[in-house]
């Protein structure tokens, strides 16, 4: 595992290093005494998330000369890391530029004066630009399961002991004592006085039975003490024999199905939601709501909700749903984190186009295939995956499908084949199409949105999706969503190998991620944000042991961890420990992912050239940017990012209470438009994937007005993605950067 955390930390520390961050809009370029202020794109098309078309608004200022505004239209490729949240344009391509206010001489001398500050590339957050981008009517699903799992509430501190399915015990050798094999707790059963002791925190607790209740002791079995001796067992040295309590002993909740816990910090707290009726609990870290005109509570968990007319339940599947007054939360409501997963909200359109965009790795074939190895627990054995002809290996944590006589391994984002389940492997150059049959009800399901292909040079070409990383679209008639898991149970594997202790090795579970936790923090914190890459799937890890053992493993985001000690994924068997995390292609390192000489991932070696820095105006306006070869770039805040290009060609400004049109070298009131407009402009605004192009009479508040909800809940999103990541350094994007 060290060997795999050191890999971890080289990748991450480069990538840190080489990817641009959007560091905000609008954005200033000085050059030789002129000046370009350039505004967010607005997206008008993103085909295949590669090909992209835009408009942008702009401001000119040439050497000693007055700013001038004009309207620019451009075609680029696109590259995407959704590890770091980042589009990087390059292949730019001026399509037309128009200044509203010039003379056809003026214009085209300005227009050559524009074109020169055209970089190689530059970057922007990959949330603002799906929040622009337009969207399709409709997207993949998947039938997923929906059952509500056990959920329990308490007020005080309390932790979920989870046995997965009925228990198992083995006996530990040179004492009378058994320990349940299938939980992630330490649990141990004293058979003959029928006495259970499970460790929570530092702190012994017992029971009569695993239902409980169970009470804190200092009084263990006197064959515990031999326990610290045993090499399985060496960590619970610290707590044996017991340390008095220093906190109270927290409820114990016993369930034999994944479970959450609903977690108060004292009796519920509530407030009201502006402009709903809806009240949402302030003291507690789960998403938890009341709708008073049903008298129902709305609780939302792996981008399900669920309800009941009581905390104590029944709980039923609510999404399809839902009250109308949850679309109607204000995007600054603090409770506005979960409209992502509020079917027909653009925050859930955005999350259910985010989990479609691919990330994309060229490799190495011979180099990945050196680092593929599968560890099985004894022989490998299989179990055929219902309602195909395939196979899977049942006692290994890695994806091995049998197709026929031959093996696939999928293993960090990456197929490999072979004639044995032992290999040795080659990285295959495709996929056979029967793998993609694979239904939800398997564990291995999430291997079916990962594709590869071979490209020009002989290297292979590995996409996955959303789904590889445990985050589904999931359809209702109101719309799709970004749901956890596929909300199967998957039984887990437990494996007896000739020698040692049996093996426990669960699956990845839809629901458990807040399973563990108190309302201070003292046994560990979960959270769970809700959409995709990162905001749908993202549980913190949680360790019922001391902190420095643990036989199972947790949910991470969905690609690995973010600003986490140590994260799991089991949905990938990624793993990674530093500040900036994991992602499923970390542990391969640095000899296998490669492209132009650059050993990372493959779509991701963009990098900014120069110097860093950061400046401050008198008026407050603040710019980060980099000294380059193409000129000096800031991010500036001088001015609100509030200038639109419109399709008409012309220059818009949003004032905070109207808008204003660019006209004859001032800015004019835009009057309200006619019927006849607005009715064609909400035509063209429901016009679908391809967007609108060209020149149209839309009115500019009509029309302008979605864009600025877009940018507005584009930035938002974006920064919420940067304080769950911590919020890391970078280099600060925008013009500048230079394609290697």
């Amino acid at each position: 595992m060290k060997s795999r955390t050191a890999r971890a930390v080289l990748v991450f520390s480069f990538i840190s290093t080489v990817v641009a961050q959007d560091s905000g809009w609008p954005r200033q370029l000085n050059k030789e005494g002129a000046t370009l202020i350039l505004y967010q794109p607005q997206i008008d098309s993103w085909n295949n998330f590669k090909d992209l078309d835009w408009r942008f608004a702009f401001s000119l200022t040439p050497p000693r000369g007055k700013p001038v505004v004009g309207v620019g239209t451009m075609h680029a490729t696109t590259d995407v890391n959704p590890e770091n949240d980042m589009v990087v344009l390059t292949n730019l391509q001026v399509k037309s530029i128009n200044f509203p206010s010039l003379d056809a001489s003026s214009a085209a001398q300005m227009d050559q004066l524009a074109r020169t500050f055209l970089p190689p590339t530059f970057s922007i957050s990959m949330r603002r630009l799906v929040a622009c981008a337009p969207k399709k009517e409709t997207a993949p699903t998947v039938a997923l399961r929906n059952d509500p799992p056990a959920i329990f509430v308490s007020n005080n501190p309390a932790v979920l002991l989870f046995v997965d399915g009925q228990p198992k015990y083995a006996p530990i050798p040179n004492t009378k004592l058994e320990f349940v094999v299938n939980t992630s707790w330490p649990v141990f059963l004293d058979r003959p006085k029928s006495q259970y002791y499970v460790l929570v925190d530092k702190q012994w607790m017992n029971a009569g039975a695993l239902e409980g209740p169970w009470s804190p002791t200092n009084k263990l079995h006197k064959d515990m003490e031999k326990l610290p001796g045993d090499p399985q067992w060496a960590p619970l040295k610290s707590v044996i024999p017991p340390l008095p309590a220093n906190a109270p002993a927290p409820k114990v909740f016993f369930s034999q199905l994944p479970g959450e816990v609903i977690l108060f910090d004292g009796p519920p707290i509530y407030s009201k939601i502006p402009g709903t009726q809806l009240t949402y609990v302030t003291n507690t870290a789960s998403n938890l709501f009341f709708h008073a005109p049903s008298q129902q509570y709305y609780y939302l968990t792996a981008g399900r909700w669920f309800r009941a007319s009581s905390l104590q339940g029944p709980w039923t599947y609510a999404t399809p749903n839902l009250p109308a007054d949850f679309a109607l939360i204000p995007p600054h409501s603090p409770a506005s984190r979960v409209l992502e997963s509020v079917p027909g909200t653009e925050e859930a359109k955005d999350a259910v186009l985010l989990a479609q965009i691919p990330t994309t790795m060229v490799v190495n074939p011979s180099a990945a295939a050196a680092q593929a190895k599968v560890t099985y627990i004894g022989e490998p054995k299989f179990a055929p995956i219902e309602g195909t002809s395939l196979s899977y290996a049942t006692n290994t944590a890695d994806k091995v499908i049998g197709v026929g006589n031959d093996y696939y391994l999928c293993l960090q984002g990456i197929w490999f084949v072979s004639a044995s389940p032992q290999g040795p492997w080659k990285t295959a150059t495709s996929v056979p199409q029967v793998i993609y049959t694979i239904p939800p009800t398997s564990p291995v399901y999430n291997v079916t949105y990962v594709t590869q292909t071979v490209v020009p040079g002989g290297n292979v070409q590995s996409s996955y999706t959303a789904g590889y990383l445990g985050g589904f679209i999931a359809g209702t008639a109101v719309g799709a969503i970004v749901a956890s898991g596929s909300g199967y149970y998957y039984p887990p594997y437990i494996g007896y190998p000739a020698f040692g202790y049996p093996v426990y090795a669960p699956y990845a579970g839809t629901y458990g991620g807040a399973a563990y936790s108190t309302a201070h923090g003292a046994y560990g914190v979960t959270q769970t944000a809700y959409g995709s890459y990162g905001s749908a799937t993202r549980a913190a890890q949680y360790n019922p042991y001391t902190g420095t053992y643990a036989r199972g493993g947790s949910v991470s985001t969905p690609y690995g961890s973010a600003s986490a000690a140590q994260a799991y994924n089991p949905y990938t068997g990624a793993y990674g420990a530093h500040a900036s995390g994991s992602s499923p292609s970390s542990q391969w390192g640095s000899s296998v992912v490669s492209k132009g000489g650059q050993t990372v991932y493959g779509q991701h070696t963009t990098t900014a050239q120069g110097t860093t820095g950061s400046i401050q105006t008198s008026s407050g306006g603040k710019a980060a940017g980099a000294s380059t070869a193409y000129g000096n770039t800031a991010v500036g805040k001088t001015a609100s990012n509030d200038m639109y290009a419109g399709h008409d060609g012309n220059v818009y400004k949003n004032t905070g209470s109207g808008w204003q049109k660019y006209d004859n070298g001032s800015w004019s009131n835009v009057s309200k438009p006619s019927s006849s407009s607005l009715q064609g402009a909400q035509q063209r605004s429901a016009g679908g994937w391809g967007g609108a192009s060209g020149k149209s009479a839309v009115a500019a508040p009509e029309g302008m007005n979605q864009e600025f909800q877009n940018r507005q809940r584009g930035a938002q999103s974006s920064q919420r993605f940067e304080q769950a990541r911590g919020g890391s350094g970078g280099h600060a994007g925008g013009f500048g950067g230079r394609r290697r």
